[in-house]
């Protein structure tokens, strides 16, 4: 028995079944476009929107390394700074490492270090003088240059109140007693100023 679709499809004319054909072509594309590239298109945007997202993301990490990286390097150059300023200005008094230079300087100079007196500390606003009175022999270049080694110390130290007496002839040299006053300083958690009022003075020879 004849299928009384194919037999009215049959029946009409050519353009009508040409029709009838491209109307189920666009159909079955219309479906295949809802069932499969629909759901496709779906996911490329899905993953587009996570790969922006992990873009976005990496972007906030890197900026986060890179700041990173630099309060570190910002960190280590103060503390190569706090460093150094500790060689200058220590924040303790340190009276042996003082007492050392004085040492290391009257060696290298090749003076005779008779004898040393501690004074008392004196307390300015933010920093603190540690004076030494020091006795010594030596020729007048020994002396001279004992102040110069002291001065190229890492710590500020100051020499002064050379006094310079009883020259005495060993051999062609003239040997002299010396006496003068050194001191070093060190660094004290500095007082509030006041408003309008003047800044401390540094100590001498801070400019190291």
């Amino acid at each position: 028995m004849a299928n009384p679709v194919q037999t009215a499809l049959a029946k009409l004319p050519l353009a009508a079944k040409i029709g009838v054909g491209a109307g189920a072509v666009v159909v079955v594309l219309f479906m295949y476009w809802f069932i499969f590239y629909s759901d496709v298109a779906s996911r490329i945007e899905g993953a587009e929107r996570q790969k922006k997202s992990l873009r976005d993301e990496l972007g906030k990490q890197q900026q986060a390394q890179a700041t990173y990286f630099a309060d570190r390097g910002e960190l280590a150059l103060r503390e190569q700074r706090a460093r150094e300023l500790n060689k200058v200005l220590p924040p303790e008094a340190q009276e042996d490492a003082f007492l050392s230079s004085v040492q290391q300087a009257s060696n290298a100079a090749g003076i005779d270090l008779k004898g040393y007196t501690p004074l008392d500390e004196v307390t300015q606003s933010f920093y603190a003088k540690i004076p030494m009175r020091l006795d010594m022999t030596g020729k007048f270049h020994q002396i001279a240059k004992f102040a110069y080694e002291l001065g190229k110390m890492d710590r500020i130290i100051n020499v002064e109140n050379i006094e310079l007496s009883t020259p005495t002839m060993q051999g062609d040299e003239i040997v002299l007693k010396a006496r003068c006053l050194a001191t070093a300083f060190h660094a004290i958690a500095p007082k509030e100023t006041p408003r309008g009022a003047a800044a401390p003075a540094k100590p001498p020879g801070a400019t190291k």
